[in-house]
């Protein structure tokens, strides 16, 4: 019996300023008002993700860190369902708005809408 791991490590997320550029070149879309994910399908066997929480949309480290963490947490949850994509995650203003039970349902959304475009 296989077991399913749930960990969020080091190969899941896009690490170098060469890696975020590459997703902004010719990347698959998904978004909401608040959150847009981009993605390109790479050449693993797994998806990667990569956060940009601007200052200009969220003031406060504290808020920052809370908004990538659910948004990290819903990717480690998810990972297993997604394609092998890196994603880039943006997030724009209005995301302070929501609540963490909002935001992880949003981005959840978002997960489902981008394997859609993913598999055509």
């Amino acid at each position: 019996m296989q077991v399913t791991s749930y960990t969020f490590t080091r190969e899941l997320r896009l690490l170098t300023p060469a890696q975020f550029k590459s997703v902004f070149s010719n990347p698959i879309k998904a978004s909401s008002a608040e959150i847009t994910l981009l993605a390109i399908p790479n050449e693993l066997q797994h998806p990667r993700i990569g956060l940009t929480v601007a200052k200009r949309y969220v003031k406060r480290a504290n808020q920052r860190n809370r908004v990538k963490r659910i948004i990290r947490d819903s990717f480690r949850l998810h990972q297993h369902e997604l394609p092998p994509l890196d994603i880039v995650v943006l997030v724009r203003n209005g995301v302070l708005e929501m609540d963490n039970a909002a935001l992880h349902k949003q981005v959840e959304k978002l997960w489902r809408k981008l394997s859609r475009r993913y598999n055509g």
